[in-house]
């Protein structure tokens, strides 16, 4: 998985079959790759020579990423079934542009992580989604119930990385999911300018903790037509990026303190209008992604969503950083199955599909061996 704020690629080695997370490792991504990822996501660049170069090197950094976990923990590739690879969203247009197709594009090449590894590949998760009438997003909450539905009551799974999303497992056995819209990623961006590019972002949410909260900006940037939008609905980095941030810059009379505490209530305040979408109201949160370390962003849940129990992921037995890359994982598993691993009822797709193209790898007939023998409950 590299998320949203392309800051770092985050490996899970999962018990095919248990679900169990057996490891988790992140490795920060390279300056120079994490700065090729931010500038090909802005609308407007079309280098077609320049995209086809960092999907080679991003399919590189996965493979060293793999390979270094799998060393850490003492793995031979030979044990791993399949690598599920999301890839890095450098656009997702669910709606089209200028009445064309709606589509969705990851790099970081399959083919080459393949080579690199000797293992089978699972990748490309959205575009099937799409092509039958969905939003091709969220694709966790496939994940989220099998991980979290044995919760009494209705539980919220909110992921805060670069983009938030959330799943509501209702009660009543109904499954609700969508973006909420800005998690980390406007708070990160805007932490690059105020520091000159020395961070990357508020850590602890230490520079919002200390200022104000400027209610006439806020007010302002509440005003975006994504958190007004109902479900279903999915969004990315071209939705939040330039102009939020020139507009968090340009309002006058503010500290950076108060520009940053800012930003952190309208993560905040976005999240929590989207609970008018709510077939019920949730019995507790649990939070995962990049956004449950900011300590001053869970604080300012904490106090906006009680009485609802507000926590870690990690309180359910998943660090909140590894949720993402164990839900792609489970999605692997079905598409290596053929069994459906998105949700209708989220995406707003016609119906539920298989979503995931395979990259065969060295190891290809073992893992036709192992969709045989599951598929056919053989031992």
């Amino acid at each position: 998985m590299s998320g949203t704020s392309c800051d770092g690629i985050d490996v899970a080695v999962m018990d095919a079959g248990s679900h169990k997370l057996i490891y988790f490792s992140e490795y920060p991504m390279a300056t120079e790759l994490r700065e090729s990822c931010l500038r090909i996501a802005e609308p407007g660049f079309n280098e077609v020579d320049r995209l086809g170069d960092l999907d080679r090197a991003l399919g590189m950094a996965f493979a060293q990423a793999v390979l270094a976990t799998l060393e850490a923990k003492n793995i031979s590739t030979r044990q791993v079934l399949a690598i599920g690879n999301h890839g890095q969203t450098i656009r997702h247009r669910p709606k089209g542009v200028s009445g064309g197709y709606p589509f969705t594009l990851q790099i970081g090449c399959a083919a080459t992580l393949a080579e690199q590894t000797c293992i089978t590949v699972v990748s490309d998760f959205r575009s099937r989604d799409i092509a039958a009438d969905g939003e091709g997003a969220p694709l966790v909450p496939f994940a989220h119930q099998a991980l979290f539905a044995n919760l009494d009551g209705t539980t919220a799974i909110l992921n805060i990385g670069g983009i938030a999303n959330v799943t509501i497992l209702n009660a009543d056995g109904s499954i609700q999911g969508f973006d909420t819209g800005v998690g980390n990623m406007l708070m990160d961006a805007l932490m690059l300018e105020l520091s000159d590019g020395r961070h990357a972002y508020d850590k602890d949410g230490g520079l919002a903790g200390t200022g104000k909260v400027c209610q006439a900006l806020l007010d302002t940037l509440l005003q975006h037509p994504f958190i007004q939008q109902e479900p279903p609905k999915s969004t990315g980095r071209e939705t939040f990026g330039k102009d939020m941030l020139h507009r968090l810059l340009a309002w006058p009379d503010l500290s950076d303190a108060d520009r940053m505490a800012t930003a952190c209530a309208f993560t905040v305040q976005s999240i929590l209008k989207q609970m008018a979408f709510f077939k019920e109201s949730p019995k507790r949160w649990l939070i995962c992604g990049g956004g449950a370390c900011n300590t001053h962003l869970m604080q300012a849940l904490n106090g906006a969503l009680t009485p609802a129990e507000v926590c870690s992921t990690a309180q359910y037995g998943i660090a909140p950083e590894a949720v993402e890359a164990v839900s792609f994982a489970l999605l692997t598993e079905q598409t290596l199955l053929g069994k459906n691993n998105t949700l209708a009822e989220v995406t707003g797709a016609r119906h539920p599909v298989c979503g995931g193209q395979i990259t065969p790898g060295n190891n290809w007939q073992q893992v036709s061996q192992w969709i045989y023998a599951q598929n056919n409950h053989c031992d």
